[in-house]
């Protein structure tokens, strides 16, 4: 049984939450202007393809790749915000899940993690 103090919110939870899907919500609306409102600067992304090391980079990329993302569930804990979604890469829907930390109401690091096969077995084909 959970005491008192672990059944609490954390601090930050409803924040950062509402931070990560307004995100989320810019980059399927291809909003990127909205959705760069959401990072900071120096946001860093680390992902299975590959890393950005700025919020402008990591835009730029978006912008290309039109992405389209439906959440499956949402997990908050303070400023630490994880996704399970389907993201519609256009050739693929990969299950994806994503690690979002929220610092100052700002998107600072994204890590996601999911299986590459399908999108490499496309590249394999072509």
């Amino acid at each position: 049984m959970k005491t008192a103090e672990e059944t609490l919110e954390k601090p930050g939870t409803d924040q950062s939450e509402k931070t990560v899907m307004a995100f989320i919500n810019a980059l399927n609306d291809e909003d990127f202007k909205a959705a760069r409102e959401q990072l900071a600067d120096r946001m860093k992304f680390d992902g299975v393809m590959g890393s950005r090391e700025s919020a402008e980079a990591y835009i730029g990329d978006m912008k290309h790749m039109k992405f389209k993302y439906k959440v499956k569930k949402v997990f908050a804990d303070g400023d630490d915000v994880c996704l399970f979604y389907d993201i519609d890469m256009g050739d693929a829907t990969i299950f994806t899940c994503g690690w979002y930390q929220v610092e100052d109401g700002k998107i600072a690091s994204l890590k996601v993690v999911f299986d590459p096969r399908p999108l490499l077995e496309k590249k394999d084909k072509k």
